[in-house]
């Protein structure tokens, strides 16, 4: 069954051809049509296309295949062409001729664009969840190991004391501007399109703001072609916020390498998080976080991916934008499991103490020495060369315990001051300008009102 059947046969090649994947992936938006369509008869029985009593029926029909969809239930049947065809079956054999009408002043494009705004709204505020939740983890391991030094690095050479506080403190800061990234994609999604038809409006008399109110929406995409032109847009705009999050667990996962191996000896994975070699017995590999660099490199990919598709398409639909599934949908699962594990490898990392006991790591304090000098009355440039001769000379030494090293960093954002509580204000600041939570209430309203 096809809405737009007009009584001959499609050719079996073409059709598996043009269907592709669509029905796979258009179960995971079973929950969003249906809501997108109890907010539309719910305004078609407002402005008088549909009677009381046509609305009486449709809604608790809607709400229990809402029940379905929610426990993994809900099936696209055999010959049934997506999601939107499957709704409106289900309820005509139901409901007969009433289910006939819950399609007027539709079209499947703007049934499909609100059910992915619908989807989108719900995976990104999973995913902030777990972004939040790594960025407290890495702010907890920050505090506990603020005390503990090792060498920072310009150029992989040896530069300035850091610590494992000040790098993991890194990390959790610039998950807070991947976080405003993942609040403006969101607010993209938090934009009706419904109403909007094949991109040209209907001469149905709709009220898009009350469908607006009744979905959570914060507005309306208003324009008829330019909510038909965000499909594939608010996409790639998705794509790139989740890009921004994998970029900065891809250099995590880097910096772990790294500091992993015996080269540095920085951090070291619990045994059991790490996988051998079938011909060297002494191998403990950190594949946990180079898969986890591969997989955020591949999601760094996808906003080109997005953008090949859909760069020089002419105003209108085109069914190219139907591939878009095949890459956006399983884009959610991934970094959301990159985000958990990387969550679980950090809480279980051992860091190291006394690493700059080494003197391997003794230039790391020259700036140090210079500005000791140079608080003494010395030059700062007089200072610098007096360091540099004896670096050279191989006779600069540099005492002072951990406690001296963090008093001499007093300024925002150093060692000795890691602004953790600044950070988190910023971060809470961030997630709590989404009203996340009167969606959740407009959206339980529409499921439970009786």
């Amino acid at each position: 069954m096809k809405l737009w059947d007009k009584g001959y046969k499609i050719d079996d090649a073409i059709e598996r051809f043009t269907v592709g994947k669509d029905k796979e992936l258009d179960l995971l938006l079973a929950t969003h049509d249906i809501l997108g369509t109890m907010a539309h008869v719910t305004m078609l029985e407002h402005v008088g296309l549909l009677s009381k009593e046509d609305l009486d029926v449709l809604l608790p029909a809607l709400r229990e295949l809402y029940k379905q969809a929610e426990a993994g239930n809900f099936v696209i049947e055999e010959g049934i062409e997506d999601v939107h065809s499957q709704v409106e079956v289900m309820l005509t054999h139901q409901l007969g001729e009433v289910g006939k009408k819950v399609h007027t002043g539709r079209s499947r494009n703007d049934q499909v664009l609100v059910d992915l705004k619908l989807f989108t709204r719900t995976e990104i505020e999973k995913t902030m969840g777990l972004v939040e939740q790594l960025f407290h983890t890495l702010q907890k391991r920050s505090e506990e190991t603020k005390a503990l030094l090792m060498p920072g690095y310009t150029h992989l050479q040896v530069a300035m004391s850091s610590s494992f506080g000040l790098w993991l403190g890194a990390y959790a800061e610039a998950l807070t501007d991947d976080m405003r990234l993942l609040v403006a994609a969101f607010e993209q999604a938090n934009l009706n399109p419904l109403g909007s038809a094949a991109g040209y409006g209907s001469s149905a008399p709709l009220n898009r703001t009350m469908t607006t109110q009744l979905l959570g929406f914060a507005d309306l995409d208003y324009n008829a072609i330019y909510a038909q032109m965000n499909r594939g847009r608010m996409e790639r705009t998705v794509a790139f916020a989740y890009s921004s999050v994998a970029e900065t667990l891809g250099r995590l996962a880097m910096d772990c390498c790294m500091f992993n191996s015996q080269n540095f000896g920085f951090i070291k994975l619990p045994d059991t998080m790490t996988t051998g070699s079938s011909i060297m017995p002494h191998k403990k590999n950190p594949d946990v976080f180079e898969l986890i660099r591969a997989h955020a490199n591949r999601i760094c990919a996808l906003p080109d991916t997005i953008r090949h598709i859909t760069t020089n398409l002419p105003v209108g639909y085109f069914r190219d934008m139907q591939l878009i599934k095949e890459v956006y949908f399983p884009l959610f699962d991934q970094l959301n499991n990159l985000l958990e594990i990387t969550t679980y490898a950090i809480e279980n990392m051992e860091m190291k103490a006394d690493i700059m006991s080494n003197p391997l790591y003794a230039p790391a304090f020259s700036v140090e020495e210079v500005n000791r000098r140079a608080a003494n009355g010395v030059a700062f440039r007089d200072a610098y060369r007096q360091v540099a001769d004896e670096i050279t000379n191989g006779t600069f030494k540099h005492e002072a315990t951990v406690e001296e090293t963090l008093s001499h960093y007093t300024h925002e954002g150093s060692i000795g001051n890691l602004c953790n509580e600044q950070i988190k204000a910023k971060m809470d600041a961030i997630v709590n300008a989404l009203s996340l939570d009167a969606i959740h209430q407009t959206i339980n309203h529409l499921l439970n009102t009786k």
